[in-house]
């Protein structure tokens, strides 16, 4: 692992804030054109190839000024690849190519423990979440979580003295919700603040699935404290089973509306937790395991030459159209309908992905926007 070249890094943000590219087709670009450089001229014939003429990409100006302000802020932006970019969120399929960080680094490449739950907890949920998160945080463990009201709150203020990271929606600079503003600048310090989304950021409703998925990408195991049939809470459970990580979830009335979905994910396999050791005696074990390297090197300059250069011809396009629908589909089961060479369905899928009219799922599906 070795850093980027101030050049490099930027045109991995020019590349990252360009229209319709996310951390998935970020990385089948580079894979394609070996670096950002060449993955930046590309883009404007790949987004017409799929319909879209006007595609925009990031300018020099704008990230020129994003990485000035994230400096001035006494921040950092760490790169997929790069010595401090924490392992195990490396391991998955969309780890953000790019991270703004503030505060201490060292926290990321710890055994960590993402704790999330309602925002409206009861004051018994509150309490045990500070009790839960302070004897995992003196066990040895970094409690990560989304500086949310409620639990996430009571997480990170009983582990700061241990260690806590702060996953947050909007930019590394904005304070969500605003009265937790003299928990973020104690995290700036003693923890860590984790964004992918650019400087000054406002979060949005969208944002809050993308932040979900780097709490549980930086942890070993998830504990629910709390979470109503329908919350966040559930989703960043999902991503965390995606993931390959353990769910923990504390059990609750069946007539507290705030305990249905932990109590389901309880009914469902997650592990019952009614005390630390009942955490700790997992995680143990999980932070034995030897990391994988997050895959291929995405620093690599060599691109894999791309066998569908020649274009996929309008027949293939419209046939792939076809058979999409709003409704998420298999990139598999999509490959084996249209019965076309891998290498140019990849293409159109990357083509159209950039022209706003199909978007990836988890789990490998794409659907019409």
């Amino acid at each position: 692992m070795t850093a980027l070249s101030a050049k490099d890094k930027r045109d991995w943000l020019r590349l990252i804030r360009s229209e319709n590219v996310g951390p998935v087709t970020f990385y089948r670009l580079i894979e394609r054109y070996g670096t950002a450089t060449r993955a930046l001229e590309a883009l404007p014939d790949l987004a017409a190839r799929g319909g879209k003429t006007n595609f925009k990409i990031a300018s020099v100006s704008s990230v020129d000024d994003e990485i000035a302000r994230i400096e001035k802020s006494g921040a950092k932006l760490i790169a997929k690849g790069e010595p401090d970019y924490p392992q195990l969120l490396a391991e998955i399929e969309d780890a953000p190519p790019l991270l703004t960080i503030k505060g201490r680094v060292d926290l990321l490449n710890k055994p960590t423990l993402g704790i999330v739950g309602a925002r409206n907890a009861s004051l018994a949920g509150k309490r045990l979440a500070e009790d839960l998160s302070r004897q995992i945080s003196t066990a040895g463990y970094v409690i990560a979580s989304g500086l949310a009201r409620g639990i996430d709150t009571a997480a990170h203020t009983a582990s700061l003295s241990g260690g806590t990271v702060a996953a947050v929606a909007g930019g590394v600079d904005v304070v969500y919700p605003p009265e937790n503003q003299k928990l973020y600048e104690q995290l700036s310090i003693e923890g860590c603040v984790v964004a992918e989304s650019p400087f000054a950021t406002e979060p949005l409703a969208r944002h809050f699935p993308r932040r979900n998925r780097i709490i549980s990408g930086l942890s070993l195991g998830v504990l629910i404290v709390e979470a109503a049939a329908k919350s966040g809470s559930l989703i960043t459970a999902r991503m965390a089973l995606e993931q390959n990580r353990e769910v923990f979830a504390v059990p609750g009335s069946p007539l507290d509306p705030r305990a249905e979905g932990g109590n389901r994910l309880i009914k469902d396999g997650a592990h019952l937790v009614m005390r630390a050791d009942d955490i700790l005696q997992v995680m143990d074990s999980l932070r034995l395991r030897p990391l994988r390297d997050g895959g291929r090197d995405w620093q690599a300059g060599g691109a894999i030459p791309p066998a569908a250069d020649s274009g996929p011809d309008d027949k293939l396009r419209d046939l792939i159209l076809e058979n999409l629908s709003p409704t998420p589909t298999d990139l598999n089961d999509l490959i084996r309908t249209v019965q076309a060479p891998i290498p140019l369905v990849l293409t159109v899928i990357l083509e159209l992905e950039l022209a706003g009219r199909i978007e990836r799922q988890a789990g490998n599906k794409i659907n019409l926007v």
